[in-house]
């Protein structure tokens, strides 16, 4: 497929445990530790389903990049797969690449403001005389300067905050584990507690345990990012293997479990279930819960932000190789960071943050209203691609193929079915129905901004080229 030879500009300098624990961590920040309520609420105990569902989803996804990524890591991941993928059709195959690289960009740079400005909230608790606009600014400030020192630094961040959060979600589920099994002081084991408790399991139906899975697939997001990462990796078809490998878990112990234990604590309909985590060690009579959480639930922020800055800024690099992003944009530093790619990136931030201040009824809502069902748009493209490349894989190199999809190609489809029945029911549910046309209405810019980009290189290859009656635009293809 592609030649690894592409990424040599790109410095090797993540360690197997730097990947290992973005892997772990990446998919643990604000959507575990406080959108979760929100499917709660709605949804009852049986919001458990909802991550499930959604979980199982996201499963079979990491599993297809795990497969591609191992027997091909380059720079731009499912980008670069997309345009191979599609390569017998050069059209599809520069509208899947600009699409997929572009949505993707688009969902982290909104992510970046999000978090700086969550992050500067969290803040406030402490310190509530400080502007949090102003904090908003320092805290990407700070994350960009470490994204620009080195990818090494980068990584080292990364391993750190993510230590962070995977220890504080496993005390979490050890202490209400203990809890619930009636061995903690002063307490006798209740069975499941509050589970079937309030209306039961399921007391509002399947209608929000749905939608509940809709709206986690955003909370899922970021997985990803260790494919991404196998171009600066050393023995990257191992590191990202491994990485990959121990998505399951992650699933089903850090979000799965955990929810499952909040609602057998925690009552699914009180005030309190606002902040599910918080209240729940409450429950446990922990002091300093309040403080506590709220500093894990700041380093999971500040660790979405970092990764954030990282993912945006190497999609945006892997943009300009096929020219579907200025090429002035590929520089690199002395140690091999893309500056002006992670710069450009947090621009969009910084614009987003002000938005969210000085336009919170205009700008802002719709960007974070779209970027949910942009990076659903970005997970079905990657297993339309995986298909493709896979039976690509084994008729020409099967021997790359170290990581392999399971009960390929039914799961592969089974997939891409799951993820158009969670784009349908968005259209349906009104309280979804915003979040859908707002991401049409991305799409849709993207798709006429390459069109436009397409006409003037057309032309202007044709301006080259005047002799020439038809022309098809074209890019090379290493095998």
């Amino acid at each position: 497929m592609y030649d690894s030879n592409s990424n040599q500009d790109l410095k090797s300098t993540l360690k197997p445990r730097h990947v290992q624990m973005m892997a772990l961590g990446g998919v643990i920040g604000m959507g575990l530790f406080v959108g979760s309520s929100v499917v709660i609420q709605a949804a009852g105990p049986a919001a458990i389903l909802s991550f499930l569902i959604t979980g199982i989803l996201i499963i079979l996804v990491m599993r297809m990049l795990g497969e591609l990524a191992t027997a091909s890591p380059v720079t731009g991941s499912f980008y670069a797969y997309a345009r191979y993928a599609f390569k017998d059709s050069p059209f599809l195959s520069r509208l899947a690449g600009f699409m997929t690289g572009w949505m993707y960009w688009y969902f982290w740079v909104i992510v970046i403001a999000l978090e700086a400005i969550v992050g500067a909230k969290l803040l406030a608790y402490w310190m509530p005389d400080l502007p949090q606009w102003i904090v908003s600014l320092v805290l990407l400030m700070l994350l960009t300067a470490t994204n620009l020192f080195s990818v090494r630094s980068f990584g080292e961040f990364e391993f750190w905050f993510s230590s962070i959060k995977v220890a504080a979600i496993t005390v979490f589920i050890f202490l209400c584990s203990i809890y619930l099994f009636g061995l903690w002081p002063n307490h006798q084991a209740s069975g499941f507690g509050e589970l079937l408790n309030h209306g039961g399991f399921m007391p509002n139906g399947w209608g929000p345990v749905l939608s509940g899975a809709v709206a986690a697939t955003a909370f899922y997001f970021g997985a990803e990012i260790v494919t991404i990462a196998a171009a600066e990796t050393k023995n990257p078809e191992e590191s990202v293997a491994k990485a990959t490998q121990s998505v399951i878990t992650r699933v089903l112990i850090f979000y799965v479990c955990s929810i499952f234990l909040v609602v057998c604590i925690v009552p699914w309909n009180s005030t309190a279930i606002a902040t599910p985590y918080v209240s729940a060690l409450q429950v446990l009579n922990i002091p300093y819960v309040a403080d506590i959480m709220n500093s894990v639930i700041l380093v999971a922020v500040l660790s979405c932000l970092n990764s954030g800055v990282y993912a945006a800024s190497r999609m945006l690099f892997a943009l300009t190789k096929n020219g579907d992003a200025p090429r002035s944009l590929t520089k690199l530093s002395k140690n091999g960071v893309p500056i002006r790619a992670i710069l450009f990136s947090t621009l969009f931030g910084y614009f987003s943050i002000l938005a969210s201040y000085f336009s919170p009824d205009g700008v802002f809502p719709f960007l974070v209203e779209s970027y949910g069902t942009v990076a659903l748009f970005v997970y079905i493209i990657i297993a339309f691609s995986q298909i493709r490349l896979r039976r690509h894989l084994e008729r020409v190199a099967p021997e790359r193929l170290k990581v392999r999809m399971w009960c390929f190609p039914y799961l592969s489809y089974l997939a891409i079915i799951g993820m158009l029945c969670i784009f349908a029911a968005m259209a349906f549910l009104p309280n979804l129905q915003k979040a859908f046309w707002f991401g049409i209405a991305s799409a849709v810019i993207m798709f006429c901004i390459f069109m436009i980009r397409d006409y003037f290189e057309l032309l202007k290859l044709r301006h080259r080229y005047p002799k020439l009656d038809t022309l098809i635009i074209t890019k090379n293809h290493k095998i």
